[in-house]
């Protein structure tokens, strides 16, 4: 069952730790995002790789990419695409923009003016464009991953609650270890060039796997326990929303089928419930996830503490 899972991430994980040393967990996570049909913010200094994975990824799969360098000059058009008279008939043909491609990197994204965030985030949750009013579909599958800077905040727009919330998982690449960090320079910079290891129909095929995962009753009723524990926490002003419940429970199943089981267990639900919820909340007592001080993140770790867990002969029921 699990065939065209590991068909699609065995070469994915392999082609991505060549490029990008030390960081398997992260690559990981962004796997499941992508098995689940997620979005991924990762904030992170410049220069941690966060272009390369996404291109290496891209050219792994030989799907469309697109980079996007977000700026505050720009329009939604210079995004979505624009609709421009033809000079021999004076029909407007419309003339599609970076938007349009299987993985997007939306590169510093808050650091464009809220409308234009708002374009491309209505991208990510509906999968199409509108504009003057008629709809075209975006390709499939459809990656978004965006990246902002978290100390540069001057001059920056930082994304809502509401707009954070349609990112499956937020995540931070980091400094590499000092190991890593004398690898790379005793490798000089030098690296293969990454070349396609398996294709989009693939990936298509892994997502339709990824669906069918089994998910029992005692994990659903464990996840909606942890949700009411964070709407319920005297700590925590905004809980989590009903989409963040969903997609916490799809990429559940991702993590299954990383873990090579067709089937949803606790350490799944717990090992992504950090990055895929800690910013849809809203803590009291300040700080927030777009400054790099989220008292969240604790906060959802102490609640995975707190509510029990089901019973091992629950889980595959």
């Amino acid at each position: 069952m699990l065939a065209p899972i590991q068909r699609f991430i065995d070469p994915l994980r392999k082609a991505a730790a060549q490029q990008i040393f030390g960081k398997e967990e992260v690559i990981d996570k962004i796997l499941a995002a992508m098995l689940c049909g997620g979005h991924v913010l990762l904030s992170d200094v410049p220069g941690t790789g966060k272009t390369t994975l996404a291109r290496t990824l891209a050219y792994a799969l030989d799907a469309d990419f697109r980079r996007i360098q977000l700026t505050p000059d720009m329009m939604p058009a210079d995004i979505l695409g624009v609709s421009i008279p033809d000079p021999k008939t004076q029909a407007f043909v419309f003339h599609k923009g970076p938007v349009f491609a299987q993985i997007v990197l939306a590169d510093e994204i808050n650091r464009a003016t809220p409308r234009t965030q708002s374009a491309l985030l209505e991208c990510m949750e509906e999968g199409q464009v509108t504009v003057d009013g008629v709809t075209y579909a975006l390709e499939q599958p459809f990656f978004v991953m965006a990246t902002q800077n978290p100390v540069e905040m001057q001059g920056t727009f930082p994304l809502p609650e509401a707009q954070l919330d349609r990112f499956l998982l937020c995540l931070s690449l980091g400094y590499p270890s000092r190991e890593q960090s004398l690898a790379l320079l005793a490798q000089g910079g030098a690296r293969e060039a990454t070349i396609p290891v398996t294709t989009v129909q693939a990936w298509q095929s892994a997502q339709a796997v990824c669906r069918t995962i089994h998910v029992s009753t005692a994990i659903q009723t464990y996840l909606v326990a942890l949700a009411e524990a964070t709407r319920t926490h005297r700590d925590i002003q905004l809980g989590l929303s009903t989409r963040g419940l969903m997609t916490w429970q799809a990429v559940s199943q991702a993590a299954a089928a990383l873990h090579g089981r067709d089937y949803v267990i606790p350490e799944d639900v717990q090992w992504l419930a950090v990055d895929c919820i800690a910013h849809r909340l809203v803590c009291r007592g300040g700080g927030s996830w777009t400054e790099g001080t989220d008292p969240c993140r604790t906060l959802v770790e102490e609640i995975l503490h707190t509510v029990p867990v089901p019973k091992e002969t629950l889980w595959k029921s």
